[in-house]
């Protein structure tokens, strides 16, 4: 199962605000901005600045 496309549509970076879309085969969202990766874990989108790598 992955994020709802629901869910997706309201989710935004808590960095900086910007909405995220799925990347790595729907395990993570990144986010265009800032390009902070997050991580889904159990099917739940883990949106923890400190939780997140910087991707290039």
């Amino acid at each position: 199962m992955s994020v709802a496309p629901e869910l997706l549509e309201i989710l935004a970076c808590p960095q900086c605000k910007t909405p995220v879309s799925l990347v790595h085969d729907g395990t993570a969202l990144k986010c265009a901005t800032c390009r902070r990766v997050y991580p889904i874990k159990d099917d739940i989108p883990v949106m923890l600045v400190d939780e997140a790598t910087i991707e290039q």
